[in-house]
Parts: structure tokens; C-alpha cells; sequence
């Protein structure tokens, strides 16, 4: 590990070579899938190369090595975990509803944002119009990214609230 330290590509192949079936063992071990672990021991090994000056000469390798593969399966899971949450499992995709409006009844993208507070205004169409990031459209209008989120979350709630037939009401989805 020291000679890895230091830039000995033989050494890393050795460390790779050595470590690669226990670790390959641990993670099989506890997802399942030989994809799961295959994509976790590239992660491992990612990780290791990043850090490996964190590695204080003299102490023992393997805990250390494991330390990280460790946080590398936490990970996993949590990303797995997420994405299944997100997941809709079904046999059938869901019709597509119907047009309530023509796009010729509906006004244009000038009529709409006219409608909006200039710096509303000017947030959506930076974004949209000019795709700028929200990151860019901060640095342009002197703001924090969070209020030009904040600007523009209001913009889509008032275009939607312009948009929807009268009588009707929607809950979340965005525009």
C-alpha cells in the first residue's frame, strides 16, 4: 500500500490482484446480483485511488480497505432503496389523457409570461428561453440560487394556475 502511495503501478495491480476476490465475496455476499457487486467493486477501487493518501503507513491494510467498501455497499443500498421508491412497477403503461385544449387555443409563451412579475419573468425565460442553469441565471441577476428556484417554482405555479380550465384543480405535478 505504501509503494501504491507513491505512484507504483505495479503495486496497485498487486493490491487489486490480492484484494479484488474477497472483496468481490463481500459484496456478492450481501446484494445478490454478480451486476451489483461488479459495479461496487469498481466503486471500491475508485474510492481507494482517490483516498489512498489517507492511508497511514505501518497500520494494517484490510481494515482499512473494508472501512471503504463498507460505506461503498451503504451507499449502494441507499441508492437502490431510492430508486425502487421512485419505481412505478406495472404491466401496463397508463393511457395518455386526453387534450382538454388545442394548441390553438392556447396563448402563446409571450401572452403567458406577460402575465408573471418581471423577475419571475426574467428567471423563466433565462431558463427556458436562453437555458441558462440555475447556477448561471443567479450569478446574472445578482441572487442565490435558491430564490431563482424559488422565482421559478412561482412562475410554473401561476402559468399552471393560468393554464387550468376553470372549475378545475390539480395537485403536484410539475411543468
Amino acid at each position: 500500500m505504501v509503494r501504491y502511495q507513491s505512484g507504483d503501478a505495479a503495486a496497485a495491480k498487486s493490491l487489486i490482484d490480492r484484494l479484488s476476490g474477497q472483496l468481490y465475496s463481500f459484496f456478492a455476499s450481501e446484494s445478490g446480483s454478480r451486476t451489483d457487486a461488479a459495479d461496487m467493486m469498481q466503486e471500491v477501487w475508485l474510492r481507494i485511488h482517490r483516498v489512498r493518501h489517507t492511508y497511514r503507513p505501518g497500520e494494517p491494510v484490510l481494515p482499512w480497505v473494508y472501512a471503504i467498501a463498507r460505506r461503498v455497499r451503504i451507499d449502494n443500498y441507499r441508492k437502490r432503496r431510492r430508486i425502487r421508491s421512485r419505481e412505478i412497477a406495472t404491466d401496463v403503461l397508463p393511457a395518455v389523457p386526453a387534450a382538454t385544449q388545442s394548441a390553438a387555443q392556447l396563448p402563446s409563451f409571450a401572452d403567458l409570461v406577460a402575465n408573471l412579475p418581471r423577475s419571475q419573468r426574467e428567471a423563466l425565460t433565462l431558463l427556458k428561453v436562453n437555458g441558462l442553469s440555475i447556477e448561471e441565471i443567479a450569478r446574472t441577476t445578482s441572487s442565490t440560487p435558491g430564490a431563482v428556484k424559488q422565482r421559478i417554482h412561482r412562475a410554473y405555479d401561476r402559468l399552471r394556475s393560468l393554464l387550468q380550465p376553470a372549475g378545475t384543480t390539480e395537485t403536484g405535478g410539475g411543468v
